[in-house]
């Protein structure tokens, strides 16, 4: 059977379940009302990305679940600031993220990564699930992505149960900030990747069970604009107006706009009486490359644009932010991982194909050290980022099998990075 799998893993290549497979894989079948429980009872907690009483109640959830897989530790997010309204740096705090490890001198290591944060914040009206019909259910982050944690964790017990486990080490880490890009738990993701041979990641699939091929980078600033304030009726000449030049420098940034750069413009702060010239304003910006080189010329287009407005109002510019997520192609690495994925899915009887997408996730910075990864295993679900979220619960039983699956044929096949 190893040489099979062996052949499994080149492209084009389908390996049918043999009966090891079948009987590891039975165990999860009924597991659905299990996983839906878990799932449903992780969403009535506020998890949002700001609500710190809210993500430890679901890290402790979490510890209580992983505990009997592997050794379960939780690690204080990095220190990480953030401008506000008033242009000024503060600090921002982050949940702790919770990592677990298997197996950690094993020949072939995966890693796994899921996010316990939601974008609906404490004081959000959506707080509760609720039965659109029997097989979908609306409820915050059913889908995004506590429904993907519960698939993630069925399908490790599912190969901890197996004769397989032995030939692969695990590492899971589940943060509390990816999605507000990562920034306190981006050091710990890229240090376990660079100990890993592949990843999965269990953000949800498509409602049609569509997976995310390429992804689009992205990149969050705030330019920090420091003007002259003047008396708007009776010198206006002597100040320096940080709204206009905020302005300026948004138009010119979006004038940045080509098939492989996306550019939004999203807010400015500043401003006050009418008879007062505004002597600051921050300007917030989204930026969205297709490739490394897209990226490369967009943050030298931002310090020249930053540049020439500073120069043109006579006020001062500061940058603050970065491109936190890389963009990921879909180059020959992360092909031959999505191969392997619809292979399995073929052994399964489940069609499995990609497209690209101009969303980002956590997969962006794992593909970024070089790992091959695949960032949509989590259930079928949609409407994400919003109160019409819902998740497909049929999905939870096949999307366990499906990750099992792909856990065990690497076990018994290995991988090279």
């Amino acid at each position: 059977m190893e040489a099979r799998l062996r052949t499994s893993l080149r492209p084009g290549a389908q390996t049918p379940l043999d009966s090891s497979e079948r009987a590891a894989l039975a165990r999860i079948d009924g597991t659905r009302d299990a996983m839906l429980a878990r799932t449903t009872a992780w969403a009535v907690i506020n998890s949002g990305s700001r609500n710190l009483p809210g993500l430890e109640a679901m890290a402790e959830q979490l510890v209580a679940a992983f505990s009997s897989l592997g050794a379960v530790s939780l690690h204080d997010a990095a220190p990480v600031t953030a401008i506000d309204t008033a242009g000024c740096a503060v600090a921002l705090a982050h949940g702790q993220n919770l990592h677990v490890v298997c197996r950690p001198d094993a020949p072939v290591r995966v890693l796994l990564t899921g996010h316990m944060d939601t974008v609906f914040g404490i004081d959000h009206p959506f707080q509760a699930c609720r039965w659109i019909d029997g097989n979908t259910l609306n409820g915050p982050g059913t889908a995004d992505m506590k429904g993907g944690i519960a698939v993630m964790l069925a399908a490790l017990e599912t190969l901890e149960a197996s004769p397989f486990a032995a030939g692969i080490g695990w590492d899971v880490i589940i943060n509390s900030d990816e999605e507000v890009s990562s920034p306190g738990s981006a050091a710990l993701l890229v240090e376990a990747a660079r100990r890993c041979q592949l990843g999965l990641t269990y953000e949800p699939a498509l409602p049609d069970g569509t997976l995310a091929g390429a992804r689009k980078g992205s990149g969050n600033f705030s330019a920090v604009i420091a003007g002259r304030a003047a008396h708007a009726g009776r010198e206006p000449e002597k100040g320096r107006n940080a709204i206009l030049a905020a302005a300026d420098l948004a138009l010119r940034l979006k004038a940045l706009t080509a098939d492989d750069l996306s550019v939004n413009p999203a807010k400015i702060d500043g401003g006050g009486p009418n008879n007062i010239v505004p002597d600051s304003a921050v300007l917030r910006f989204n930026m969205r490359p297709s490739t490394p080189a897209a990226e490369a010329r967009a943050r030298a287009a931002i310090d020249a644009l930053a540049a020439e407005v500073a120069a043109l109002h006579e006020v001062a510019i500061h940058l603050h932010g970065s491109f936190a997520r890389p963009p990921k192609p879909l180059d020959a690495n992360q092909q031959r991982l999505f191969d392997l994925v619809r292979d399995c899915g073929g052994a399964l009887g489940l069609a499995i194909g990609w497209r690209d997408t101009g969303g980002v996730c956590d997969g962006n910075n794992l593909a970024a050290t070089g790992l091959a990864v695949v960032d949509t295993l989590g259930p079928r679900g949609g409407a994400i980022h919003s109160a019409d979220e819902f998740l497909c619960v049929d999905s939870l039983e096949e999307r366990a099998r499906l990750s099992a699956l792909l856990l065990m044929r690497v076990a018994r096949a290995g991988w090279t990075r």
